[in-house]
């Protein structure tokens, strides 16, 4: 009887956290796609698939600054967001009606992420993306906080926070790099930016 109440206890518990999750985050993985944390670049790195190997994250200058340095290049709430992991609020980020073509750069460092024709309307309340700009620019780890299970997204030049990638987004690559407004600035015109090693990124 009791190994019987345990179990439906458990069925229930895990009900009721799935229907949270999907109520914060729109359609939430149960668990993190990359064992490794390296999935969705590999796949960002097929769709752009410009013939040449993927870029290696050691070729992304690092960039390290004290607490005090960032708290003086950042604005209270960017530097909660991107140096303590936090999130906006769902439905009010600058950047969530954004239709404009152009660039989407790290707030923190400046480096290009993403493209504007890689990004959908994926209606979860946060800035969306199928595919990065360069692979190699997103660092990937596996997250466990919040009682889930995700992969957490990160700028690989600075560490910036930028937010969590989920395997529900659409097609070629069926993902979606979910992205505060606040960890990307916006930088206007469809001119393709320089990767680090000075070559123009290819589409």
């Amino acid at each position: 009887m009791k190994a019987a109440a345990y179990w439906i206890t458990g069925t229930l518990l895990c009900g009721v956290l799935g229907i949270c999750i999907a109520t914060t985050h729109g359609v939430v993985p149960l668990a993190a796609h990359g064992a490794d944390g390296q999935q969705a670049a590999a796949a960002a790195e097929e769709y752009l698939g410009d013939g040449t190997e993927a870029e290696s994250i050691d070729t992304v200058a690092k960039i390290e600054r004290t607490d005090a340095e960032w708290r003086a290049v950042l604005t209270p709430e960017q530097y909660r967001i991107l140096r303590e992991k936090g999130t906006e609020r769902a439905g009010t980020g600058a950047l969530l009606h954004n239709k404009e073509e152009g660039v989407y750069r790290c707030a923190g460092c400046d480096l290009p992420l993403f493209l504007s024709d890689g990004r959908f309307d994926s209606g979860c309340g946060w800035p969306s993306f199928f595919v990065p700009l360069e692979g190699a620019h997103i660092t990937e780890t596996r997250d466990t906080s919040h009682d889930m299970v995700r992969t957490e997204i990160t700028c690989s030049r600075c560490g910036g926070h930028l937010g969590h990638v989920f395997t529900d987004g659409p097609e070629p690559t069926g993902l979606r790099y979910c992205v505060n407004s606040l960890s990307i600035e916006f930088e206007k015109g469809a001119q393709k930016p320089k990767r680090p090693d000075g070559e123009t990124a290819q589409r």
